[in-house]
């Protein structure tokens, strides 16, 4: 199946006292340009996130974001045993000093104690950066797959472009085939025009010269191999679009071929009928060029 080489996925999570948000986004490329920016201070996320990138994207300019937020104060409230030993034994030794003194004095609550500096805080999660690591690396799998889903079903909308156009270039190379033999007369009569001019200024020419002469007029009104030609590109570009994995270069190599095919059979023409044919093969070319841009 073919890919498209734009597609685009976003996905949050959460592992406290974190949450992140993803965003992966493609465009088209020459080659295959990564651009990963994710948190340093995560162990072995960059590396790991670039080896699953790069074994499922060939082609295009890939940017990946990811963003990391610490919620602060998520894990409640703790008591500070060190200070609550301290607390406790400084009442001790109030109550004793009072008891010697002769003062009575309302026994201590709870309440009264938690409300003490110090004693009740803010709990503090240890932070376990390799676990965050791996549940992050195990949620980019999803990312992934939205991912290349998007782009897989862009492809497959643009293949049914690709085939429409191909198969526009298959009527139009018919139709050149048709004027081709209907212009047969024609270019027998102008052979022979070209031969007889030939033929009159044939002095101090030799034979060979005059062979040659009339084999470069023949092979300049001949169109059949451009035709020919043609036809093998369009079942070529067929049989790639049926291939899974990247095609995106080979096709484009293809485009050159057609354009080249184009460009001469419009050169060999020598009738409005078959030019106007090669023109719009040429147009249909280039929209066909334009669309394999898109593809991975």
């Amino acid at each position: 199946m073919m890919n498209s080489m734009t597609g685009f996925a976003a996905k949050s999570g959460t592992l406290l006292p974190h949450s992140w948000s993803w965003e992966l986004r493609a465009v088209n490329g020459k080659g295959l340009d990564l651009r990963i920016r994710v948190p340093d201070w995560i162990p072995g996320l960059e590396a790991g996130l670039r080896k699953t990138l790069g074994a499922s994207v060939a082609r295009g300019n890939v940017t990946l974001g990811l963003r990391v937020v610490r919620e602060d104060g998520g894990g409640g409230l703790a008591v500070n045993q060190a200070q609550l030993n301290t607390v406790l034994d400084a009442l001790s030794q109030i109550e004793t000093a009072a008891m010697d003194a002769g003062v009575s004095l309302a026994p201590s609550k709870a309440t009264d104690i938690v409300t003490m500096r110090g004693v009740l805080e803010q709990a503090v999660i240890e932070d376990d950066n390799d676990a965050l690591a791996t549940a992050l690396i195990a949620e980019f799998e999803g990312v992934l797959a939205d991912f290349n889903a998007m782009r897989a079903a862009e492809g497959a909308a643009l293949e049914k472009v690709l085939r429409e156009q191909l198969n526009q270039i298959e009527t139009l190379t018919s139709q050149a085939t048709t004027l081709a033999k209907a212009r047969e007369a024609q270019t027998a009569e102008a052979l022979q025009r070209n031969l007889a001019r030939v033929i009159d200024n044939v002095d101090g020419i030799e034979p060979d010269r005059i062979a040659a002469e009339l084999a470069m007029i023949a092979v300049k009104a001949d169109i059949t191999e451009e035709i020919d030609r043609l036809g093998a590109h369009v079942n070529a570009a067929h049989d790639l679009l049926t291939q899974d994995g990247p095609i995106g270069r080979k096709l484009d190599f293809l485009m050159q071929e057609f354009n080249r095919e184009a460009n001469t059979l419009c050169a060999k023409a020598q009738n409005s009928d078959l030019t106007r044919v090669g023109l719009a093969l040429k147009a249909v070319i280039d929209q066909l060029r334009e669309q394999v841009q898109n593809v991975e």
